[in-house]
């Protein structure tokens, strides 16, 4: 359904920036399943306000929202779907949290795709269920370069070849590409596995084995792209 309609929408999302307003409301900037929304929370300030509960950060929420004569659509019921509670508990997790929340809210302005929603609420679904965090990031940075148009070439090298299995690579920081070399740091291990974080759900990458160790390499790989 479009969000242009005057009509009630039901989407699934995450809460990215939580702002007081007036009295008691509260508006929300939200990732959801068709975009990126803003809304207006009514009342929810208040003591024993029915939906409070879940209109929580780092929280899997299922929202109905009003879409009346204003811009800014009404938050009408908020059903708590997912609580990743494991995040709060620990500081690093919040920090890393936070900024992937950060990230996807600048990258998904103006969308009304569903894949920032999709990367988003795996990372966080990932990082509550115990997937190291140099796992979670090194996903989180190959899928948001992906979903931007800005993809790592895990293909092929400087020189327009085919990245083979045998072959040692460096990463030429100014090209952003992998450059063969016969001494260089990354081989088929880790091209093989950014492959695999590119096209398949972040659960499924966390079960190959060794996978914290080669994303260590891969992470700082992407650090230098993402500078």
């Amino acid at each position: 359904m479009s969000r242009n309609m005057r009509d009630d929408i039901k989407v699934n999302g995450l809460i990215l920036r939580r702002t007081n307003y007036g009295e008691a409301d509260r508006i929300l900037s939200l990732i959801t399943t068709q975009g990126k929304l803003a809304a207006i929370a009514k009342g929810v300030r208040k003591e024993r306000a029915k939906m409070a509960g879940s209109i929580e950060l780092f929280t899997l929420v299922t929202f109905t929202i009003h879409n009346g004569k204003s811009q800014m659509g009404v938050v009408t019921g908020a059903k708590m779907l997912r609580h990743y509670g494991n995040i709060v508990k620990d500081l690093k997790k919040m920090e890393l949290a936070a900024n992937i929340l950060k990230k996807i809210s600048i990258a998904a302005e103006g969308s009304d795709s569903g894949e920032f929603f999709r990367i988003a609420n795996e990372s966080l679904a990932g990082m509550d269920d115990g997937v190291k965090e140099v796992v979670v990031e090194s996903w989180f940075i190959l899928n948001l370069m992906k979903a931007i148009g800005e993809e790592v070439n895990i293909f092929r090298d400087i020189n327009g070849e085919k990245l083979e299995g045998g072959q040692k690579y460096d990463w030429d920081m100014m090209e952003k590409a992998f450059r063969a070399d016969d001494g260089g740091e990354y081989g088929e291990n880790e091209i093989k596995l950014m492959r695999l974080m590119v096209t398949n759900p972040l659960a499924m990458v966390n079960r190959v084995k060794g996978v914290e160790v080669v994303s260590e390499k891969i992470l700082r790989l992407l650090e230098s792209v993402v500078k």
